[in-house]
This record gives structure tokens, C-alpha cells and sequence, in this order.
């Protein structure tokens, strides 16, 4: 089942009318790419939020712009910094039988070997690009990281034969890694150190 959003076309993009739109709960937007030329749009904020959280960040929307209907994806989007509201969007019209490109974020499994023996888990890549048509983009990519040790990296080489889609990253690009435990050097440096008070009461003459 497509989800529906419906928008309306906007005339102008003046500040005062974007403004007037937002305190209406609307949202500033754009629609473009296949068979549409660039037109401004508004959309209902609350609508919007509804629809993002059934499809998710990748997933392919019909958008009802007056009664004519596109299959768009979000392509980007703006956020307010203090508030965590989107105060515009861009939807890009897709052909759902042509591959496109997307920003596809990178999911680590919760545990791992090495994180359980004291390493500290860095990941790498928070994101990944893929080529793939449009309804076939996953929301997440998942990574299992269960069996990752001390010292031990996971690569895109090792995940790209989980997707039938294609990874735009080399093969030896790194995902996520365990490093070892820090040496802790503070007792060594306190141990070597000349104490506060002497080094203190060395340094200073009477004029």
C-alpha cells in the first residue's frame, strides 16, 4: 500500500507567506525530477511527520498535488536546530522502474565479542550510498557485529553480498572496528611527577 500525502501548490516564497505557513502548521516544499518541472509546494506538517514515520527516511510516497498524483521519495530536507521541527523539504519524483541514488544509514547490532572484553567500539560509517530503484531502498542497513574482537575492523566487502542492491563503497572501506582497551597512564605520570607543593615551594625566591 503507497501512502498518500497531499499537497498544495504555493505561488510565492516570499518570507512572509513561508512564515504565515509554518505558524499554520504547513511546511514549505518542492517537488522535481521525473516528468515534473520544479514547483513549489505546501504540505501539512503533522501529515508529513505521519507519513515519514510509516515509511520511513527512503520510502517511496504518492504525493497528491491537487488531484495529480507522484510517486516521490524525500530527497532532502531542513530542520530547525532548537526546535527539531522541519521547516522545508524536497521531494524527488522517481520512475519506479529506474535505479537511484540514496543516503542509506548504517545499523550496528548491539553487542559484540570485543566490546564484552573491554574494547571500544568505533563506528565508521554512519551512512552509506546505494544505487537501487526507488521502493526497493532499505530504511536501515544492518550490521552484525556480534562476532567482532579486540582489534578486528568489519568492511563493506563483508556485508555487500547481504543486499541484492549496489554499495557505492569500496570493498575495503571500513564500517565499524573494536579498538583495545586505553592504557591508563595517569598513575605512571603520577608516580614520576616531582609533587605539587615542592615543585612549587623550588621555584620560588624571595626578592
Amino acid at each position: 500500500m503507497v501512502n498518500v500525502l497531499k499537497a498544495k501548490e504555493r505561488t510565492s516564497d516570499r518570507r512572509s507567506q513561508t512564515r504565515e505557513l509554518r505558524e499554520q502548521g504547513g511546511i514549505p516544499a518542492i517537488v522535481y525530477g521525473y516528468k515534473t518541472e520544479n514547483t513549489p509546494i505546501a504540505i501539512n506538517n503533522a501529515e508529513f511527520t505521519k507519513t515519514m514515520r510509516e515509511v520511513g527516511r527512503n520510502g517511496v510516497i504518492s504525493l497528491d498535488v491537487e488531484g495529480k498524483k507522484l510517486n516521490v521519495v524525500l530527497h532532502e530536507y531542513q530542520e530547525d536546530p532548537i526546535k527539531k521541527e522541519v521547516i522545508h523539504a524536497d521531494f524527488l519524483a522517481v520512475d519506479l522502474s529506474q535505479e537511484i541514488e540514496a543516503n542509506v544509514r548504517v545499523e550496528l547490532s548491539e553487542d559484540a565479542e570485543g566490546v564484552r572484553n573491554g574494547g571500544v567500539l568505533q563506528q565508521i560509517l554512519h551512512e552509506v550510498v546505494v544505487t537501487a530503484k526507488p521502493d526497493e531502498i532499505p530504511e536501515v542497513i544492518s550490521v552484525d557485529i556480534s562476532g567482532l574482537g579486540i582489534g578486528e575492523t568489519v568492511s563493506i566487502a563483508e556485508i555487500r553480498g547481504n543486499y541484492s542492491i549496489t554499495i557505492n563503497h569500496e570493498d575495503d572501506e571500513s564500517i565499524a572496528t573494536i579498538l583495545a582497551p586505553r592504557v591508563e597512564e595517569e598513575k605512571t605520570a603520577e608516580e614520576g611527577a616531582e609533587p605539587a607543593g615542592e615543585a612549587a615551594d623550588s621555584g620560588t625566591k624571595e626578592a
